[in-house]
This record gives C-alpha cells, structure tokens and sequence, in this order.
C-alpha cells in the first residue's frame, strides 16, 4: 500500500487547530480568572471606599502577597491592569472568546467606549492578532475613519447593523504605509513603492480595509492596438466589486484621475458580471488637492476615491491638528451661502 503524502498534512493539519484550540481556550480561560479576580477587587475596594488611598494600598498588598507564589503576572502593574479590567467590563458576558488578555491589555486603555466597541468589533470580525490589533490603534484607525464619515455610520458597521454600500465607508484617508520600511526623504518610483506593497501584501490589505483580496500586479490592457498597465487590482467580497489602485507618488493632477476612470471603464464593461457592484478605483497619491478631485469628478461620484498615503505614523499632535482642520472645513462649507 502506498501512502500519500496528503494523509501526513491532513493529520498535522488536524493536530495544529487542535492546538490552536487549545491555546485559545486557555487563553480565554485566564482571562476570565483575572475577570473574576478583578470583580473581587473592586468588591473589597467598596468595603474601603472610606479610605482614599485604599485602592493603591490593596493593589500593592495582593501583589505582595501573590507574586512571590505566582510570579510576575500578579505584580502590582499587573493587579492593577486587572482591576481595571473589571472596571472596564463589569459584565462577565462582554468579555469576548475571540480575544485573549493581551487583547484586552490594550482594550481597558482605550476611555471612549465607542471608540472600545469598534475596536473589539473589528479584531474579532477581521482575527485581528494583538499586534495587528496594536498597529491599527496607533495608526488611529477609528479617528481617520471618523474624519471622513459620520460616527454613526461607523458604529454601525462594527456593529454589524449594516453592510457597507459606499467605498468612502471603509477607505481610509490617508492611508499609513509605515511597515514598507521607505524612507520619506528618499526620491523612488511608482514600481518601488508597488513593490514594497506585494512584498508587504498582508499588512496592506489589512490597512486598505475589510474584505480585500489580491488579483493581479500590473495588469495589462489591450484597447484597439494600445496596451495599458494597471499597477494593482483587487476584489473586495463585502462590496463585491473589483478594486483597482493606481499608485502616484508625486502629487495627483487631473490626467491621473482621467486614466484611473478609464480603468475603471473598461473594467465595468469587459471584466464585471451582472451579479457585481461597480468597480471602484482608488488614487494612492502622496499629495492632492481636493478641489481639484472634487472638480474632475461628477458630483454623484462613488467609485473614484483618492487617498494620501504617509510613510509613517502620525503623532498625537498631528492627529489632533488634522481633526481640527476636518471640522472647521465642514463649518465652513455649513456656513457658506446658498445660490
């Protein structure tokens, strides 16, 4: 009898999401025991609420009392992260199986609870790691998306209350593209830059938004003799739509977006079956003008979306700068007079 090789990788196959299962479950299991511990916590905290200091007296008592026995996971940063675990989820059925402490670790510091909700949402509906979860709160995921669309329709997105319908909804503007390792005051091309994204393809995706897949690198168009190359084309499954991205790395002009809505054309009519969304295309551009792209589009525009990307994370500074900018330019255009 001969053995195939398909039979060993559908045992270790086996073996592997047992363990993973098993990994999950423990992980899962040690975040309700901190769950409970920090229920205890708080309990005895109300018996000394009289005492002002009672709450970093207790910590520093139980870390004293259970580190020497069982080690650094109950030092006195770690009792007190518990504490504030309970505090932040006093409900035993909030605390989610898909995310385990180190999740939560970074979850408890997050003070706004919507801005919370989105995030757990989020890590659970996209598997997000811890470090994928760490990245896209620095990257201040939640505000950037904010900037461009109202909190509600966000919210409700995490929520899953309702499908997304607009590109706009989960492209994010600017888009970070620090994990490329390019330096910002360096000179490359366009081919560079797409090929730090194909080697960095999983990070992208995860930043471009939910549910994109890869299908094609400079993707070759015959038109009536000419030949044309599209630098990237993706498909995303909740809009289901073909996504094509056009890579510029000086700032966008008017011919850019006329060559994007070509391809965007072309795969309309030739690429898109019946049961498909409009094809959307995306300008990855490392400056615009919007008043130009707002110009060059027909009013009723929601296929052609362009989007700075930035070579690094923002500060909290420059967050909060651009956040302040975005909504004295919505007064702005409130207040202008009507024709």
């Amino acid at each position: 009898m001969i053995l195939t090789q398909s039979v060993i990788a559908d045992i270790k196959d086996i073996i592997d999401k047992a363990k993973d299962r098993a990994i999950r479950l423990v992980d899962h299991q040690r975040t309700i025991m901190y769950w409970h511990i920090g229920k205890r916590i708080f309990e005895e905290e109300q018996e000394g609420k009289d005492r002002a200091d009672y709450g970093n007296y207790l910590t520093k008592f139980i870390a004293e009392q259970l580190e020497p026995e069982y080690g650094s996971g109950f030092s006195k940063r770690q009792v007190e992260l518990i504490r504030q675990f309970y505090r932040t989820f006093p409900i035993a059925n909030a605390v989610r199986s898909q995310l385990g402490w180190t999740h939560y670790k970074m979850l408890i510091r997050i003070e706004n609870q919507d801005k919370r909700e989105f995030y757990i949402a989020e890590a659970i509906k996209n598997t997000w790691t811890t470090r994928q979860l760490e990245r896209q709160i620095h990257s201040n995921l939640w505000e950037r998306l904010l900037i461009s669309n109202e909190k509600e329709s966000v919210l409700a997105i995490a929520r899953n209350e309702k499908h997304m319908s607009d590109a706009k909804e989960i492209i994010k503007d600017p888009i970070y593209l620090e994990f490329l390792g390019l330096h910002r005051e360096a000179s490359y091309y366009e081919k560079d830059m797409e090929q730090a994204i194909i080697t960095h393809l999983h990070d992208f995706l995860l930043e471009l938004g939910n549910g994109f897949a890869f299908i094609a690198r400079q993707k070759r168009l015959h038109i009536e003799g000419d030949e044309f190359f599209i630098d990237l084309v993706f498909y995303n499954r909740l809009l289901r739509c073909f996504v094509i991205v056009e890579i510029k790395t000086t700032k966008l002009t008017h011919q850019d977006i006329g060559q994007l809505q070509m391809y965007v054309n072309y795969y309309d009519r030739y690429e898109k079956k019946d049961f498909e969304n409009p094809t959307i295309g995306i300008l990855l551009c490392a400056e615009k003008n919007n008043a130009v792209v707002k110009i060059s589009l027909p009013e009723n525009n929601k296929t052609i979306i362009a989007s700075e990307y930035k070579l690094y994370l923002p500060t909290e500074q420059q967050l909060i700068a651009e956040m302040k900018k975005e909504i004295e330019k919505h007064e702005y255009e409130i207040e202008l007079p009507t024709t």
